[in-house]
């Protein structure tokens, strides 16, 4: 991870992960499931100087957009939404399944991705994965050179995505899980939506869901 920098920040009311990268010595970040607490989230950028090149949705269950209307009006960044989960993106607040949360504004996507993808974006290339399960339109992204990947709620320190929100899917979510575990060597680092970041290799090793997957 030479020369890249992470910048985790947990963030709303069931602590979810945004990650802000760049290039050391760079001007231009990303910024990845922008959740909630736009100013938090924006301090870095402040700090460090730099300008926001885009937004990038893993999918977009609340916690995982509730930020991104405001950032995005006040940076300019365009925003990278799931295909699928578009319609989720433009009316928040109509798929938050608890009370008293938020409120959230909601966005129209500027550019959409379904997996496949390639994307270059502040000096970085990036691959975008379909790894639905959690959600019908969730995407993985990869940063190859630097042995990244931004999971979402596919996999997580020692656990993984629920399914029992709509459109989840356990068997689905498992043969994303494996698709990553195929994918990628052991020493892939993965920055998960939630907990804290972990390799490809300890989950194999220690997460007790991926023991139904075969390796």
């Amino acid at each position: 991870m030479s020369g890249i920098e992470v910048i985790g920040t947990t963030v709303g009311p069931v602590a979810e992960n945004s990650f802000l990268i760049f290039r050391e010595g760079a001007d231009k970040a990303l910024l990845i499931d922008p959740g909630d607490e736009a100013d938090r989230l924006m301090e870095p950028l402040a700090e460090r100087g730099l300008e926001l090149e885009a937004i990038l949705l893993t999918h977009c269950h609340f916690d995982h957009i509730g930020a991104v209307a405001p950032i995005a009006r006040a940076t300019g960044a365009p925003v990278y939404c799931p295909e699928i989960e578009v319609s989720i993106l433009a009316d928040v607040m109509a798929y938050v399944p608890w009370p008293g949360i938020g409120p959230y504004e909601s966005y129209d996507a500027d550019h959409t991705v379904a997996g496949g993808e390639h994307l270059s974006l502040a000096g970085f290339e990036i691959d975008v994965l379909f790894t639905p399960g959690h959600s019908p339109g969730h995407v993985t992204y990869s940063i190859p050179e630097a042995g990244l990947l931004f999971s979402g709620d596919v996999l997580f320190q020692g656990s993984v995505g629920r399914v029992d929100l709509p459109g989840g899917d356990w068997e689905t979510l498992l043969q994303s899980i494996q698709t990553l575990i195929a994918t990628f060597p052991e020493e892939t680092r993965v920055f998960p939506g939630h907990m804290g970041a972990t390799t490809l290799g300890a989950e194999l090793e220690t997460n007790p869901f991926l023991t139904e997957i075969p390796r």
